[in-house]
């Protein structure tokens, strides 16, 4: 568990923090400081074929072992933190047989981490914890992911007992800013189909996502001195105020669950000339989800007819979708990782991602990729934690589909 633990802080202590406003790869130049102790630890622990390109995509190979043929399979973690919240100086803080009870994050802030809040603290009671110190995310997306995937392969090295065929791991920067698999090269990567580990709690396996697209609203008034302004001034962010009421008012995200869609408001700016709303769509439903677009185009058209020039201009761009379709044709690979769970006391919990994962563009690009849990929580915030045994788990479950992937396709 120790030397879990130690490879885990030694990656979260490193700053990755991607930047969505930076058009290079990775977005920014601190991530390739992960990536180059990545690059010196697979080397290391013996892996072959360890590679990093010009935009810090790493790959390598664990040989098969095995006298028959067996599909190459591959394992995929990201190593950028988010930007919604800071990844600059992650104190990790070790909570040993937890109690149950709150955890003083921050004393001095007065943050605390609460079951009363977070109720799935509970689910861990008497394990350890690893948690922020209230100033900073952890990292455990996906650095839970990238260590387990590491120590399983570790693991495999020093288990030659265990019987495996070819496996992959790829490492990505910029997944948090949507760019995680633009620049993977599936051809090079040559495995059949992978697994990304970035799930969140212990037990989920996950083949669907959301379809998604971003929606930039920006909106042109006419700024008049307002004691002469009568038939004459057109005030944008009254406008914008009525594209927001237009919406549905309860499809938005913290009144939804499951496979239920929404609008997501998350930037507004705005003066009587000038203002621009940025929203999120997301459904799992492919024909809701058009429904979505169309019924923004709708209202953004309705405004402008009323006007004698458009004051409404819509820019939608789709981000991802949904990679349930690309999964069920090959669904054996989804049945491997629930029975690598099932054989190890783990209840699969498969359930539809509300987000997306690199393993949704890469199983449009010709690699299906399911998604496992990683074991954190609360990601993207001060909150954020793992147990410890939740990450020995995952790395149980990586070593389960590779030797249950060599055994299923012995002749």
């Amino acid at each position: 568990m120790q030397h879990i633990i130690d490879r885990f802080i030694s990656y979260v202590t490193i700053d990755t923090e991607s930047d969505p406003t930076s058009e290079t790869t990775p977005s920014t130049e601190k991530q390739w400081d992960l990536a180059n102790l990545l690059v010196d630890e697979l080397k290391r622990i013996g892996l072959s074929d360890v590679t990093i390109d010009e935009n810090a995509y790493i790959m390598a190979t664990l040989p098969s072992n095995v006298d028959h043929e067996v599909p190459t399979i591959g394992f995929v973690s990201h190593f950028d933190t988010s930007p919604d919240f800071t990844g600059a100086n992650v104190k990790p803080q070790i909570v040993p047989n937890y109690d149950g009870k709150d955890i003083v994050l921050n004393e001095e802030q007065n943050i605390v981490l609460s079951p009363d809040y977070f109720d799935d603290l509970l689910l861990y009671k008497g394990q350890t914890l690893i948690t922020t110190d209230g100033t900073t995310l952890l990292g455990a997306d996906d650095k839970a992911g990238i260590c387990e995937i590491v120590s399983a392969m570790e693991y495999l090295i020093n288990h030659p007992e265990i019987k495996h065929g070819k496996i992959r791991i790829g490492f990505t920067p910029d997944e948090e800013i949507g760019r995680g698999a633009h620049k993977f090269d599936v051809e090079k990567f040559g495995a059949e189909w992978a697994y990304t580990m970035d799930g969140s709690q212990i037990g989920e396996l996950e083949y669907e996502n959301f379809n998604a697209a971003s929606a930039k609203i920006d909106i042109k008034g006419k700024i008049v001195h307002p004691g002469y302004a009568k038939g004459k001034m057109i005030n944008s962010i009254l406008i914008a105020n009525e594209i927001i009421n237009s919406l549905p008012q309860h499809e938005i995200p913290q009144e939804t669950s499951g496979r239920e869609g929404f609008y997501h408001l998350h930037t507004t700016k705005g003066s009587v000339e000038e203002s621009t709303l940025e929203y999120i769509i997301r459904d799992h439903d492919k024909d809701k989800f058009d429904a979505r677009k169309e019924l923004l185009g709708k209202i953004a058209d309705d405004i402008n007819s009323r006007y004698t020039y458009n004051p409404v201009t819509l820019t939608i761009k789709n981000q991802y979708f949904n990679m349930k379709e690309k999964v069920e044709p090959v669904f054996h690979i989804v049945e491997i990782a629930e029975e690598a769970m099932k054989s190890l006391g783990i209840k699969p919990l498969i359930k539809p991602i509300r987000g997306g994962t690199d393993g949704s563009q890469l199983s449009f690009m010709g690699l299906p990729c399911p998604n496992i849990f990683a074991g954190g929580h609360n990601f993207h915030g001060r909150y954020e934690y793992v147990p410890v045994e939740s990450i020995l788990s995952a790395i149980e479950v990586i070593v389960k589909i590779t030797e249950l992937t060599a055994e299923k396709y012995k002749k």
